[in-house]
């Protein structure tokens, strides 16, 4: 009998043990089929990295071939007028100075640099130099996007707007053909929001603060930034660095000639009737809106211009102070897609080159919103592109008064689906919230 329990038991025991073994093998099964997920993003991850790579060495190559726009002109003036006159006569001699002191010193240092005999032989020109800093920001951008989607995946950007974006041609036309300094200012806002995500308002201030000394637009967004970190009690940790970093770079004009600076730097306007509102204005026939000019504008017209841009200021107010309680790691990046989208709908005017200052944050908002952004976009800047190069190939492109009648139309395209994206957008917070109001003051939360 005990040899016969023995056997039992005997025969019994692999049924246990099959048991755990089918158990084992079950979860052995459902781990084989979970684990590939980091192992496919992180492949996905790399073809973006690549995609981004190519595009880099593509500008890289239009830029080494190709002269550019005729900001590239002016800013290899202002460059001869800094290394002749130096900061503060340039100020005060050239209203169209409209840049803050670092970009001055870059352009006084690759001036020098493309001056030099043995790096002209080499074809390192002055119009190259001023474009590969954008080009490097571009690619910048998307790896830091790349680095936020793994670390906060609550974020839930898809993987194919980053690759839209790393192969975008609105970036390959700004950043490798055109010739500014927006896409730097583009990379340092977007590494001053990624701080706020990771909860570091010291870093936050530092990039904020080095996007301002790039161009001050981004000034329009210091209420998202403000109320951003107030609500979380650290608006001081964010406006120390944000104020030394700023007095440190604008230190020279701010002692030396700040009425000068400030009237060049803050006084900027724009060129009427070219985008959006002012655009219908013209074409509406009425006499007071039909000049189209950077300059001598006719009352109603500069009275429209003042009223929009205050318009722009109190609504972006007006939307920081009602979305700072939002907690999600995404709210910081879609206060700014809203700004920026407020900015483009409103603005009296743009030139070509800001359609890339939207693009990262419309991403993180929507990226069906930021697809059709960036089509209409690739639209209007072939054709801009196309029309004052005087067709393909692109070498140099001259924008002047006889060729606004051919490219203006199409600017309707990336304003329109910006107008449509905002109307959509609103559609969908109602629905999400039926007691959500337009045109008020409570705070908006998750």
């Amino acid at each position: 009998m005990e040899l016969l329990h023995a056997h039992e038991e005997v025969r019994t025991t692999p049924v246990s043990n099959q048991s755990d073994s089918r158990s084992n093998s079950i979860d052995h099964a459902a781990m084989l089929h979970s684990t590939p997920v980091p192992t496919e993003q992180a492949w996905l991850s790399l073809c973006v990295v690549i995609a981004a790579a190519i595009a880099f060495l593509l500008k890289v190559a239009i830029a080494l071939n190709t002269f550019g726009t005729n900001d590239v002109i002016s800013f290899y003036q202002f460059a001869q007028s800094l290394s002749e006159h130096g900061l503060e006569q340039t100020y005060r001699t050239n209203i169209a100075f409209n840049h803050p002191p670092l970009v001055a010193h870059y352009l006084d240092v690759i001036f020098e640099v493309s001056r030099r005999s043995n790096i002209e032989e080499n074809g390192i020109t002055f119009p190259f130099l001023l474009r590969l800093p954008g080009i490097v920001a571009d690619f910048v951008v998307v790896c830091a996007l790349l680095v936020l989607r793994q670390g906060e995946p609550r974020l839930r950007i898809p993987i194919w707007a980053i690759f839209l974006l790393a192969v975008s041609p609105v970036s390959l036309m700004v950043s490798g053909f055109h010739g500014n300094t927006d896409p730097i200012m583009v990379m340092f806002l977007v590494l001053a929001a990624c701080q706020c995500v990771r909860n570091h308002p010291f870093w936050c201030g530092i990039f904020f603060a080095l996007s301002c000394q790039i161009k001050i637009v981004p000034l329009l967004c210091l209420p998202v930034f403000l109320f951003f970190w107030l609500q979380r009690r650290s608006l001081l940790l964010f406006l120390l660095p944000l104020a030394l970093t700023t007095i440190i770079l604008w230190s020279e004009p701010l002692f030396h000639y700040p009425f000068a600076y400030a009237k060049n730097v803050f006084g900027y306007g724009s060129f009427w009737g070219m985008w959006g509102i002012t655009y219908w204005l013209r074409q509406s026939g009425w006499s007071e809106f039909s000049r189209a000019s950077f300059y001598d504008l006719s009352a109603a017209q500069n009275l429209t211009v003042t009223f929009l841009k205050l318009t722009i200021i109190a609504a972006v107010i007006v939307l920081a102070w009602r979305r700072r309680k939002m907690a999600s790691e995404s709210a910081l990046f879609a206060s700014l897609a809203h700004t920026w989208v407020i900015f483009f709908v409103l603005s009296p005017g743009i030139g070509t080159q800001y359609l890339v200052w939207a693009a990262p944050f419309i991403l993180t908002l929507s990226s069906q919103f930021y697809a059709a952004f960036t089509a209409g976009s690739s639209l209007f800047l072939f054709f801009f592109y196309n029309t004052i190069s005087r067709g393909l190939p692109w070498y140099g492109g001259i924008s002047n008064g006889d060729f606004k009648i051919d490219w203006t139309p199409w600017s309707i395209w990336p304003w329109a689906i910006l107008v449509a994206g905002a109307v959509l957008l609103w559609k969908q917070s109602r629905r999400d919230d039926p007691s959500l109001r337009l045109l008020s003051l409570a705070a908006i939360r998750d």
